[in-house]
């Protein structure tokens, strides 16, 4: 009953969010662009807090259609290079003649969709040749298509390396960072050639046995049987993937805010009073920031139950236990690619510790072929968004991936 709950709030809200809009609309118009604040400019401002009070389940743009290459503008071209029902190996293609180096960054699925990581895709996308896992939102996936668990989203990171050939670099962030070490090692061990020449894992939960946070504890406070029952959903069947059991991308939103509610209910009333007084620019900033934060996606039962045993609850990583299509991982089978990771000294997500784990894991790395870096003052989205990623974190990364190149 918790999506068909969730879904019977939505649809009531449709109406009265359009009426909000509508009277800001309205109220807008009379004010006739007077920046002066008035009692009308106030109710405008409220309006438009009513308007934009909802969730969106379609993946927003990533909105990059150029790029500068050296000191020339290119155009920039989404391109599908492979998809399953599940997901896209989405190609930032660009009209250029000089080879760049491949880079495959593995976008989290935890409720959000791939646009999450546009910072970290249009910082890299001067300099490389840019692919991205493009999840697709579990609840428009036909229960026809099938399982997608754990294996299947190392399995989507085997196929798209496949796809992209031999020599290309991954770039980890959050979440996948588990998968990516993962289906580096089942493809060193297999000594398939596509397996990627460096690995940089950015702020991921490796062994969160390290410094646990809140996010750890929660995860291990509560037996499987009470994630399954309370946390798991079944898609309406108004939906493509009606019938299909889901961790609702809401569920996760809402477990997102209620760590740092102060936060968010501080940036809204600051946006109140932005909208006001008529200070769009700084409206707009925080708009475009909720704009995606609000667009959520579904995941499908399995992986989120999965990752949760498998990651969070057992370690099954860290303690030798994983095993893919029931063969061990063995991490120290890798022995040619290089292993850069990346932690935020503030992320109260993936704390300290918990990415440089992977070093422990991958024995057979030659000292040369292993770095790590612990960015100061930074939390969890510091690390792949904002000034510090792209003026202090993002040159290592580059580094790394020309140095293995």
């Amino acid at each position: 009953m918790l999506y068909q709950a969730y879904q019977a709030h939505s649809d009531i809200m449709v109406p009265v969010r359009a009426l909000a809009n509508m009277a800001a609309s309205s109220v807008g118009a009379r004010l006739n662009g007077s920046l002066r604040p008035s009692p009308l400019s106030n109710l405008t401002a409220a309006y438009e807090l009513i308007a934009r009070a909802g969730l969106t389940h379609a993946r927003p743009p990533y909105g990059i259609d150029s790029v500068m290459v050296g000191n020339r503008e290119v155009a920039v071209s989404e391109e599908a290079s492979a998809r399953t029902p599940f997901g896209t190996l989405l190609h930032f293609k660009k009209d250029i003649d000089q080879a760049q180096p491949r880079v495959l960054l593995i976008a989290p699925l935890s409720g959000h969709f791939a646009t999450l990581l546009r910072a970290t895709v249009r910082t890299m996308l001067a300099e490389h040749d840019v692919y991205i896992t493009d999840w697709h939102n579990a609840r428009d996936v036909s229960v026809a298509e099938g399982r997608f668990g754990f294996d299947e989203y190392i399995g989507h990171i085997v196929r798209f390396l496949e796809t992209m050939g031999p020599g290309a670099h991954l770039v980890a962030v959050c979440q996948p960072c588990v998968a990516a070490l993962v289906a580096a090692a089942v493809m060193a061990q297999a000594d398939n050639p596509a397996q990627p020449r460096s690995m940089t894992l950015m702020a991921g939960p490796i062994d969160t046995r390290v410094n646990p946070t809140k996010v750890n504890d929660l995860a291990k406070s509560k037996p499987m049987e009470w994630f399954e029952k309370n946390l798991i959903a079944t898609v309406p069947h108004r939906y493509a993937g009606g019938g299909r059991r889901v961790y609702p991308g809401f569920v996760q939103l809402a477990a997102f805010m209620s760590m740092n509610i102060e936060r968010h209910l501080k940036a809204h009333q600051e946006l109140y009073e932005n909208l006001a007084r008529g200070e769009e620019a700084k409206a707009a900033a925080t708009k475009a920031f909720y704009d995606e934060y609000f667009a959520v996606l579904d995941l499908t039962a399995e992986f989120y139950l999965e990752t949760v045993k498998l990651v969070f609850q057992e370690h099954a990583l860290p303690l030798g236990a994983l095993t893919y299509k029931d063969q061990k991982v063995e991490p120290a089978a890798i022995r040619r690619t290089m292993l850069f990771t990346v932690e935020g000294e503030k992320d109260d997500i993936c704390a300290v510790g918990q990415t440089l784990a992977a070093h422990d894991l991958c024995t057979s790395l030659r000292p040369y072929r292993k770095r790590h870096h612990m960015q100061a003052g930074v939390g969890h989205y510091g690390v792949f968004s904002g000034r510090t990623w792209q003026n202090q974190i993002y040159p290592m990364v580059k580094n790394v991936i020309l140095q293995s190149d």
